[in-house]
Parts: C-alpha cells; structure tokens; sequence
C-alpha cells in the first residue's frame, strides 16, 4: 500500500511556466482524442502578465471534492489517490468544483459532468504526457515530500543571496 504522502502528482513551477498551453493539449490528446483545451485535465492560468501557473488534481489525502459530492460519484483511488467519477453517478451539479481548493475540478463541455486528472492512467501512455511534452520543463511529476524539499531548498538559497547581497552593500 502507498502512503498518502507518496501519492505522486503533476504540479507546475511558476518561475519556468511560459502560458504556452501544450499541457492542455497533449492532455486533451491523450485522454480525449483532440486538441481541444476545454477537454483537458490540467489548466494553464495567467496569474498576471508575466506568471503563468498550471493546475491540476493534487490527490489529497482527504479529497474536499469527493466529500462535497451529493451523489457519491467520486471516490478515490487508495494507492495513487486518483479522483475517479461514476459518469453514471454525476449529474454536473458542480459542488466539487467549488469544494477543491487547487480549481483541480473541471466540467466536460460535451458531457457535462465534472472530470479531473487521472495522471493519464487511462490511457496507453502511462505517465503524465503534460509532463512529457512541457516544452520548459516546467512540469514535475512528484510526491509531496519531494515538493516540500524543492521549496525547502529554494528557500535556503534565497536566504544566502538575501546574506551576499547584504554584504555587498
């Protein structure tokens, strides 16, 4: 059994991330059979004129969306902590939505039922294609404890240029 902690998932790194929007489209691709941005699993969002962030599904370890549903048509996987919907189940009421606090959460335009990132599992790939295809590498495909060690150890650099600019002045 995977531990939460272990789950991997995709996450983006801001400072690498152009707004280029190939993410959406190699998901879209893989999961949907088009290029077509409104059918991905993961969004590329412009946070101000020069940052861009993509988002998608972090696999929580408690799912806010899961619980929010009404109809019981998520659930989670227990080993990767994919969100899986029941089609059957769904109805589009949009309460997950509102309840990820990652706007990991998105409405398929054509079935009108929610979706999110299933790490591209479904599909013959068996690895991220988001991931793969991120012509800046700005993409990671990690487990939480490595996210917390990378911001660990931008944090220490930060602080030693922070100390060498201060003794430059």
């Amino acid at each position: 059994m995977v531990r939460p902690q272990d789950r991997k998932f995709v996450t983006a790194d801001p400072e690498k991330c152009i707004g280029c929007l190939v993410c959406e489209y190699a998901c879209s691709m893989v999961n949907e059979k088009t290029f077509n941005p409104t059918k991905s699993r993961i969004r590329a969002m412009r946070l101000g004129p020069l940052i861009n962030l993509a988002i998608t599904c972090r696999h929580c370890e408690e799912p806010a969306c899961v619980a929010a549903c009404p109809r019981d048509a998520l659930s989670q996987e227990e080993n990767t902590g994919i969100i899986r919907v029941d089609e059957n189940a769904c109805n589009g009421c949009g309460w997950c939505i509102s309840a990820c606090q990652f706007g990991a959460m998105n409405m398929h335009p054509d079935k009108k039922i929610v979706f999110t990132c299933n790490s591209c599992t479904d599909n013959e790939t068996k690895e991220p294609q988001c991931v793969k295809w991120c012509p800046e590498e700005a993409l990671s495909y990690v487990t939480a404890e490595t996210l917390a060690q990378k911001y660990r150890q931008k944090a220490v650099e930060n602080l030693f240029q922070t100390a060498e600019n201060s003794k430059a002045k």
